[in-house]
């Protein structure tokens, strides 16, 4: 998509060697975000007590965490969808890599999206299974995220229906990818749209990535942002989350005209490692593992008054600090899509994200295994049979009947709110919610969790379909 994906931090580097962040001093904390549950900006959910008051919340659900059974005849297999490993000079991540962090994850399925590289043929990357766990090769390519079922190099040059058209012959998949770029894009033959993706997050609010090199290039910060990485890790990511609100108003108006499945993208290439090297006494350089020294940018000790502090005892040309941001491992935590399917093997994994048995969960909160959305009849929604013979799941298309009621269950307590055409129409607290549907239309849920104050998305569903 970007020609280099680290130009965000080379944008801010070059804002401060022109002396343009001053006003980023201790104590700043910008303008107060906008997005639905959020109170506090981005930097100030960096500060190392809300850090650690939102790890003790996140300990604390984890702990009050109920495990759910799958549904009968279905498995919930957590995918990692728009990855990047080995496929351009910006990528930093290797596939052995890739594999590691996924089994130490809990990831069963990876998807790839390799950049678009003629004449390489993408489809010629990792597919099937690699130690336990499900590769399937994709490309992204022209605003989507395409999963054919075999070579289509013969028509990536066609037009945009062409393409379509191609891609998504037997069992393929075509998402539209990188919303924010192109909201209105028609879904006519689209399987889904991403409803969320984290450099989408990342680019919208780069007074993080600003914060955290200021702290790399402070000889006092420098030890503390270690330390908050060490021990939030995943808070420090998480700190740039939002509710993704364009993304969802889109998928809320096109599931109204027809099925649109949701899957979340991680879009991680494992190239936001910092690096910081000795010119001289005065001067460092600052890029990522990426940047060769030429691009990486160089810092004076006018505008960064610590750096003969941090070169102290190197010689030029030494690493003085290198920091892991965005590892395979921690991106898989921010954000993941559940797949529900009979069992790991890409044809089921495909049927099931074509038929939207799937939900997106932001799973640093807590872990979402087990969690569940139908529509059953009323008896058996009252039952005491330990789980339903006859229901509908998320993605399914159901003709709408009075009897029937739709049930979401979470593993933890939450706030649920349940959805209808883009409008709340129920809402509460706790771990269970049922309620009629009052019509035909799209209806979804989402369960928020509250931490260190602010309400979180923590899952979104796929809708049920009433006709």
């Amino acid at each position: 998509m970007h020609q280099r994906d680290s130009w965000v931090l080379t944008f801010w580097l070059g804002l401060m060697v022109m002396g343009c962040l001053v006003f980023m001093q201790p104590g700043w904390a910008g303008e107060p975000g906008t997005s639905l549950g959020r109170t506090r900006t981005s930097v100030e959910r960096l500060l190392p007590e809300r850090l650690k008051a939102a790890h003790e919340d996140v300990v604390g659900y984890q702990s009050k965490r109920v495990s759910l059974q799958a549904l009968p005849g279905l498995n919930d297999y957590r995918a990692s969808i728009h990855l990047h490993a080995e496929d351009s000079d910006h990528t930093g991540g290797t596939l052995p890599e890739l594999l590691e962090d996924a089994k130490r994850g809990g990831v069963a399925i990876i998807m790839l999206s390799d950049h678009y590289r003629p004449p390489r043929d993408f489809m010629d990357g990792w597919r099937g299974m690699h130690d336990g766990v499900l590769f399937i090769p994709g490309v992204e390519a022209k605003g989507f995220l395409l999963y054919p079922d075999a070579s289509i190099m013969d028509m990536m040059e066609s037009s945009t229906q062409e393409l379509i058209k191609a891609t998504t012959q037997g069992t393929g998949l075509i998402f539209l990818s990188h919303v924010e770029e192109r909201v209105s894009h028609p879904m006519d033959g689209l399987i889904g749209m991403e409803i969320y993706n984290r450099h989408a997050d990342a680019n919208d609010d780069m007074e993080v990535l600003a914060a955290l090199v200021m702290m790399m290039t402070d000889p006092k910060q420098l030890p503390v942002l270690k330390e908050m990485l060490r021990l939030y890790h995943d808070e420090v990511l998480a700190s740039q989350l939002d509710y993704p609100e364009l993304y969802i108003g889109k998928w809320d108006e096109e599931m109204q005209k027809q099925p649109v499945v949701g899957i979340a993208a991680i879009d991680c290439h494992h190239n936001q490692v910092l690096v910081m090297k000795m010119v001289d006494e005065r001067r460092v350089r600052l890029g990522t593992i990426v940047d060769d020294d030429d691009e990486m940018r160089v810092l004076t000790a006018d505008v960064r008054p610590g750096i003969p502090e941090l070169t102290k005892g190197h010689q030029p040309g030494d690493v003085i600090a290198q920091i892991d941001l965005d590892t395979y491992y921690r991106s898989f935590r921010t954000v993941s899509t559940h797949i529900l399917a009979p069992e790991l093997t890409e044809p089921a994994v495909r049927a099931a994200l074509r038929a939207g048995h799937a939900y997106v969960s932001h799973e640093w909160m807590c872990d979402p295994a087990g969690f569940r959305f139908v529509a059953l009849d009323k008896a058996s929604a009252t039952s005491d049979a330990p789980e339903p013979s006859n229901f509908h799941i998320m993605g399914d298309q159901v003709p709408y009947d009075t009897d029937l009621v739709l049930v979401a269950e979470f593993p933890v307590e939450c706030t649920i709110r349940m959805i209808k055409n883009g409008d709340v129409f129920a809402k509460t607290d706790g771990a269970r919610i049922e309620h009629a549907p009052d019509g035909p239309g799209a209806y979804r849920v989402e369960g928020w969790l509250r931490v260190d104050g602010e309400d979180r998305v923590w899952i979104y569903s796929n809708p049920i379909y009433m006709r």
